[in-house]
């Protein structure tokens, strides 16, 4: 009995974070806390605060839905280790191998840090829309976009692969260009707590616009349109922070306060089933591959976009935001 609750103390431990913090703290050393670690370990465990929060908060207004933690939860605790361990690998191999073909290497100044935040993005940006382009790739991202409501458990809902296949595209793109690693360290961390804070839920933040950032940034409601199964909405806002890459390749979205969101994927889903969230699309491939006349249809069904068919009925993202008039989806929401 004292190795369970010695088990779950080092989860709990681990989960929020404040090994760095309390490190530095019976160090007795507190200019460390000015430090580049110092600092992470001051942000880091800001972000698992905030959930508790989040659910306390729904839980004050009695709004706390079990079922709404149930696909991130069990992703979390699946990918805790093996999908962590796999993406650190990814990151030092890609590293290895390209940085000495990087076309230049920039150097760790302000205005080289902002450079390197736009590459990422760029990264960012390529890995996100493959995601959302190529079937395969698909089946790695569609287990984060299962759930039905937003919130910031939602951050840990990922297949144990997207981590790795998100790292390599990347890494390679920011070492290729030229940002050194340990900048490419430092925008990681903050990609990731930002990342993570733009899936804050209605509970905590009815309005995820964060007043005028919103003309210059990707703020929760950029994010919650992403998440949105509304054609209008549907393969938009791929970028993390920075929206110049969505404004670039026409693929920004704004909210529309007339048309209401509606989370989660448009096939047919078990309802709150973690196993058809993780791995419902491999199981769609695999039998589209299977029933799918000749190799290259077989082929096709792999790399195409979610939605693509053989027969030429396609029920791509592209065809169905085609067919919709969204002003004819407003009028139907004002109903």
């Amino acid at each position: 009995m004292t190795d369970f609750f010695k088990t779950i103390y080092e989860w709990v431990y681990g989960f929020f974070g404040v090994e760095q913090f309390i490190k530095i703290l019976n160090s007795g050393n507190y200019s460390a806390f000015l430090t580049y670690d110092g600092i992470v370990s001051l942000i880091a465990p800001l972000f698992p605060i905030v959930l508790v929060l989040e659910i306390l908060t729904a839980l004050l207004y009695k709004k706390f839905k079990a079922l709404d933690y149930k696909i991130p939860l069990f992703s979390y605790i699946l990918n805790a280790v093996i999908g962590r361990f796999i993406s650190i690998g990814a990151i030092a191999f890609c590293i290895g191998l390209f940085q000495k073909h990087a076309v230049f290497q920039a150097t760790f100044t302000w205005y080289w840090f902002i450079y390197g935040y736009i590459v990422w993005e760029f990264g960012h940006f390529i890995y996100h829309y493959l995601g959302h382009k190529v079937r395969l790739f698909w089946c790695l991202h569609s287990t984060h976009h299962a759930p039905q409501t937003m919130n910031l458990s939602v951050s840990y809902a990922h297949f144990f692969l997207e981590g790795p296949y998100a790292d390599v595209i990347r890494t390679t793109v920011c070492i290729l260009l030229g940002v050194p690693p340990a900048m490419l360290f430092v925008i990681m961390f903050i990609d990731g707590f930002w990342g993570s804070f733009i899936h804050i839920g209605e509970h905590m933040l009815k309005d995820g616009k964060l007043g005028f950032l919103y003309r210059f940034i990707l703020t929760p409601s950029h994010h919650r349109v992403h998440h949105a199964k509304n054609p209008v909405y549907m393969d938009t806002n791929f970028c993390n922070l920075l929206n110049i890459w969505d404004r670039a390749f026409g693929t920004y979205q704004p909210e529309d306060s007339r048309i209401p969101i509606e989370y989660g994927i448009t096939r047919e889903m078990i309802p709150n089933s973690f196993l058809d969230s993780y791995f419902g699309e491999f199981s769609g491939l695999a039998k589209d591959v299977v029933k799918a006349p000749g190799l290259k249809n077989k082929i096709l069904y792999i790399f195409m976009p979610p939605g693509w068919s053989h027969t030429g009925d396609h029920k791509t993202a592209s065809k169905v935001k085609a067919e919709i008039n969204p002003l004819k989806s407003v009028a139907i929401y004002q109903e």
